[in-house]
């Protein structure tokens, strides 16, 4: 790849997956369409993410289980193994049609293929008040929809580092969080608010209608062609220079080799201790994190409600990184890390008062929320996304001081990747023991045994004149359980971060012995 700057170490310095530093001013001259279309690509990107997001608040109102809530939980963990096949996709490649094209044409028009199936079948397969929602078969098709998105991601990445001069490479980073949030914005909260009739017939409509403006086969459909056509344009007038094609930033392009650098970065005893770190650093707050807003939605709250919550916090979101980077600066950046953990683990006891003061806050069936119950939901997600930000650009900032530049992203990679699998599995097994440690039991009626643990055994209840009553609700069994591990955890994992941050950064570097072996 040409560059037209000069290396220097004692200056500001942009480390790509290649390993090579250089002090570049930045010059968008020849890159703004490149930097544009990362944008849009990354955008797309999102779109899955999004749905992913706003389909269990409609399976919510739809009436299943949490353990299906947990069955569903999995489509989000593609983009926590990508790893696994992200060496595939970067070693294995036409160079005639292109490195990064040879994964992300024929994969956007697979996402797109699978939005246009999903359209004609979604309705059938949520459910309505006479059918019960497909759980099974909304997993693997979003599932499939997410590995698809993961591996365009991959593509993406890499093709970033290219596509872009040297100078230029940090916008890439730039357009991967900006048009990831762009798209999950679009299909989340944007879908969410212009979906339920509710919203739009108060604020969007003079003539009240049963359904919203849009509707999920609409968007699926809209998006599906929006994929094939953006994607065939790319195909067709989007090129990869010789040079792009030819860069390699993975191992050489040995797909052995790839394989057994992960290998070597997963045997170095540090890695392995911060492996453990990000595996069971979440446990603490993983029913907060995953029950909560789904509890609401059982309280009542209206699922748009819920997701345009975010909007009046965008500019907090946008400058809490800025803010909180200027502390993780120095030697020991997973000390706000730590700091954060004691707070996060108290939200789960705001949350679950949270949840048991809806149903007197705000009455049944009402369409508006009172000031007060709205200023204290906003005041509770203000102070989730503070925690959340903090320790997210504390443990980033982590990443980036130990990461050996001489193997490229592939370090980074490694450590998101289990980040990521350390927020998911918790996630799951907290939606799946919802249900078993909540005890319910149908009063009014003559029959004793009926615990309304299922869909038809409420309809029975309520078909004969009785009511399901909650005697104990797994969620706050959940939170008091999952504190009490995260105050354990603390009092270990605060000895091993501390541990970490003393070592210097030869104790994270593969040795040249490995690298001699794996050449």
């Amino acid at each position: 790849m040409g560059s037209d700057c000069e290396a220097s170490e004692d200056t500001v310095t942009l480390i790509g997956e290649h390993g090579s530093k250089g002090h570049c001013k930045s010059n968008l001259k020849g890159d703004r369409l490149n930097i544009a279309l990362l944008f849009f690509l990354y955008t797309l990107q999102g779109i899955p993410l999004g749905l992913s997001a706003a389909i269990p608040m409609m399976l919510q109102n739809r009436g299943i289980s949490y353990k299906q809530q947990a069955e569903f939980s999995f489509v989000n963990w593609p983009f926590s193994l990508k790893l696994l096949w992200a060496p595939v996709v970067d070693c294995i490649y036409s160079a005639r049609f292109g490195r990064r094209k040879s994964w992300l044409i024929p994969t956007q028009y697979l996402i797109g293929a699978f939005m246009l199936l999903l359209s004609s079948y979604v309705d059938q397969w949520l459910g309505n008040e006479s059918t019960t929602p497909n759980v099974a078969v909304l997993t693997l098709l979003f599932f499939i929809l997410n590995f698809l998105a993961a591996t365009q991601d991959v593509a993406v990445d890499g093709w970033a580092l290219t596509m872009l001069k040297k100078q230029n490479v940090g916008y890439a980073s730039t357009c991967n969080s900006v048009g990831q949030t762009a798209g999950f914005f679009l299909s989340f909260i944007l879908f969410m608010a212009l979906e339920s009739p509710e919203f739009c017939n108060n604020y969007l409509r003079s003539m009240p209608q049963k359904e919203g403006i849009v509707t999920l086969p609409g968007f699926l459909y809209f998006w599906g062609w929006i994929f094939l056509l953006t994607t065939t344009v790319v195909a067709l007038f989007k090129t990869e220079r010789k040079e792009d094609v030819e860069h390699d930033n993975f191992a050489n392009g040995d797909l052995k080799k790839a394989y057994l650098l992960l290998l070597q970065i997963l045997k170095l005893g540090p890695v392995q201790i911060l492996v453990a770190i990000l595996l069971t650093s979440k446990i603490g707050y993983s029913a907060t994190d995953s029950v909560m807003f789904l509890k609401l939605v059982e309280a009542g709250i209206p699922k748009e409600k819920l997701g345009l919550m975010g909007v009046p916090l965008l500019p907090l979101q946008i400058l809490l990184p800025l803010v909180i980077s200027r502390y993780t600066h120095g030697p020991k950046p997973l000390n706000i890390y730590l700091a954060v953990i004691p707070f996060r683990l108290f939200f789960g006891v705001i949350a679950a008062f949270l949840v048991w003061v809806t149903p007197y806050m705000v009455p049944e069936g009402s369409e508006e929320l009172p000031i007060s119950y709205y200023l204290l939901l906003l005041i509770c997600y203000a102070v989730h996304q503070v925690c959340l930000y903090s320790m997210f650009v504390s443990v980033m900032a982590f990443f980036a001081k130990i990461s050996d530049p001489s193997v490229g992203g592939t370090y980074m990679t490694l450590l998101n990747t289990v980040t990521n699998l350390g927020g998911n599995w918790p996630a799951t097994l907290a939606l799946w023991f919802v249900d078993m440690l909540t005890f319910k039991q149908c009063e009014g009626v003559s029959f004793t045994d009926n615990t309304c643990s299922s869909k038809l055994e409420k309809g029975v209840c309520e078909g004969a004149g009785g009511k399901c009553r909650t005697w104990i609700d797994g969620f706050y069994v959940e939170t008091v359980i999952c504190i009490l591990i995260g105050l354990a955890w603390l009092s270990w994992g605060k000895r091993k971060i501390n541990y970490v941050q003393s070592l210097d950064e030869r104790s994270w570097r593969i040795s040249k012995k490995s690298r001699e072996l794996m050449s």
